[in-house]
């Protein structure tokens, strides 16, 4: 299997098309429609293969969006920071506090992350191991190649550590409230719950602006089942959509992925390529409703 995703991954950095265009149809049983593209996952892989998305690096990189995030007005969003490292070995535990979350930085959510609690009581040997463990990053071959995915081919890669934030043990990990936007407007929520520790793996529905549920708008599957209670509306749900409003201006489509604790709102992320632009959560129909609202044109003036 490991020969296969190298092999892939090689071609998808020189024919970043025909590997769109293969695992398309594996997934769908169709070719996606990329000279008129309608939906959403067709404008998004409209976007990887033939826009500029060179700004798509800079703010994918989870270490560089934060001064973005400082750009647009917002530090007060930003989740505490306490470095960042171009190996394993820098990484200064003496000098972390007790609780911390180390991430990679040209990470796509899915395993390359960790959470490191009760620091005092770690072994030189579990030191060593989350050292590994952080190496095992570092050596992972371009993110996001499987899915073409051309913003995280020149991120360099290091290791971050910020706070790690606190959440309620009984929705299995921390709420991800992501909330798409299209020509600027924040439009409706893509809510992650009960995540498993590999990232790829969450319950999920989709709730509107107003935090009405609409589950009829949700596919269910193994990876990601529907989560079918109702979800405490957040407190912040109003600094969302203000914060999604201005991180989302200059764009014709991205998500802005939130976390929030006590009624505090932090910033998680920009997401530009949703599940590669393979999203099979949403219903056919409901895809292509978002799809029309995606400009290709827009430059964030309009």
């Amino acid at each position: 299997m490991s020969k296969l995703r190298n092999f892939v991954s090689a071609i998808a950095q020189h024919f970043p098309g025909t590997v769109v265009r293969t695992r398309y149809f594996l997934r769908f049983r169709k070719f996606p429609n990329l000279k008129t593209p309608k939906n959403l996952n067709e404008k998004i892989l409209y976007q990887k293969l033939y826009s500029d998305t060179s700004r798509w690096t800079v703010l994918a990189d989870k270490v560089r969006v934060r001064e973005y995030v400082r750009e647009c007005g917002l530090e007060e969003a930003l989740i505490p920071f306490y470095g960042a490292w171009r190996s394993a070995d820098e990484i200064p535990f003496d000098e972390l506090p007790e609780e911390f979350m180390l991430k990679s930085n040209n990470g796509d959510g899915r395993g390359t992350f960790l959470a490191v609690r009760n620091k005092s009581k770690l072994t030189a040997r579990e030191i060593s191991e989350i050292r590994a463990e952080v190496d095992r990053w570092f050596s992972a071959r371009h993110i996001g190649a499987l899915s073409a995915d051309p913003q995280y081919r020149d991120i360099p890669p290091m290791v971050m550590a910020e706070k790690l934030l606190p959440f309620d043990k009984k929705n299995g990990s921390i709420i991800d409230y992501k909330l798409w936007c299209f020509c600027g407007q924040p439009h409706s929520f893509f809510v992650c719950i009960d995540r498993k520790s590999d990232g790829g793996h969450a319950s999920v529905n989709c709730y509107d602006l107003d935090w009405n549920a609409h589950p009829e708008r949700m596919n269910s599957s193994e990876k990601y089942p529907l989560y079918t209670k109702p979800i405490p509306r957040p407190k912040g749900l109003q600094d969302m959509i203000r914060y999604a409003k201005i991180l989302s201006k200059p764009f014709p489509q991205v998500r802005v992925d939130f976390y929030e604790v006590d009624g505090k709102v932090y910033f998680g992320e920009l997401t530009f390529s949703s599940l590669g632009g393979l999203i099979t959560w949403y219903k056919p129909w409901y895809l292509l409703e978002k799809g029309k609202l995606v400009d290709l044109k827009y430059n964030g003036e309009s």
